[in-house]
């Protein structure tokens, strides 16, 4: 059997529906240490599945937040709890499918990757067919991401990305709402650490089945690509910046 190793947090908010159905997906997955859920003040049933599911599961913690607070404060909160070598984020909807983890996190326990990408665009894998206009957003904003980094993701909106533990517990974190997706890869760029991609598959919502993200998101993400990339320094982007170089042989995970 694989080594637990693997911290994965779930940022939650009304999320009655797939809660249950996530947590079991994650639960079965071989290097699984800990999920990690971070309710941002659910009004519907998610605070009595939560209790539910951490009383009958040892590797789950939950954290709620008394206001709701968007994604990004959802995520730090949830990356402060982790204890494990590597960290993925899990959407509590179910776009994402958990049997893709073990492909993502495959180039960190390599030691090949300190960061790794899941990207829905690398190699086309089952993905539902939706909205033209977020697909052209989403492509504009990873351009200019692109741009900003130097760096060729195909994905930077993915949900699915991936940390050796010490970059991302280090990494000080201040966007809001969907902002955690561009601050996170312009703050991984400067490490000048092994950033890689593997595909994933994408079950995309609806606005009507529970869709979260809207135009304004895109916007904010374009002043965030400006903001993190052009008027934040390495220094102010980690409380303490991981050291490590290509140069040495990749640090596997233990």
């Amino acid at each position: 059997m694989q080594e637990r190793c693997l911290s994965v947090v779930v940022p939650v908010y009304n999320e009655e529906q797939t809660l249950a159905e996530i947590v079991g997906k994650l639960l079965v997955l071989p290097q699984l240490l800990e999920i990690v859920i971070v309710d941002d003040c659910s009004t519907d049933r998610t605070p009595e599945i939560l209790e539910s599911l951490r009383a009958a599961h040892g590797e789950i913690q939950v954290a709620r937040h008394e206001r709701n607070r968007g994604k990004t404060e959802a995520l730090k909160t949830g990356f402060r709890l982790t204890r494990a070598e590597i960290v993925i984020v899990q959407d509590a909807d179910l776009e994402y499918d958990p049997q893709d983890i073990p492909q993502v996190i495959a180039p960190i326990l390599s030691g090949r990757a300190d960061v790794v990408f899941g990207s829905r665009f690398l190699v086309r894998k089952a993905a539902r067919v939706l909205y033209f206009y977020h697909f052209l957003g989403n492509k504009l904003l990873t351009f200019l991401s692109n741009l900003a980094t130097n760096i060729n993701l195909t994905d930077v909106e993915t949900c699915y990305k991936a940390f050796r533990g010490d970059i991302i517990r280090q990494m000080k974190i201040h966007s809001s709402g969907f902002g955690f997706e561009i601050e996170v890869t312009a703050k991984v760029a400067k490490l000048k650490c092994a950033i890689y991609e593997t595909p994933i598959s994408y079950y995309g919502r609806t606005y009507e089945e529970g869709k979260k993200i809207t135009a304004w998101d895109g916007v904010a993400a374009v002043y965030y690509i400006l903001r993190y990339n052009l008027f934040c320094s390495l220094k102010q982007s980690y409380e303490c910046p991981p050291q490590f170089g290509r140069e040495e042989t990749p640090r596997k995970a233990t």
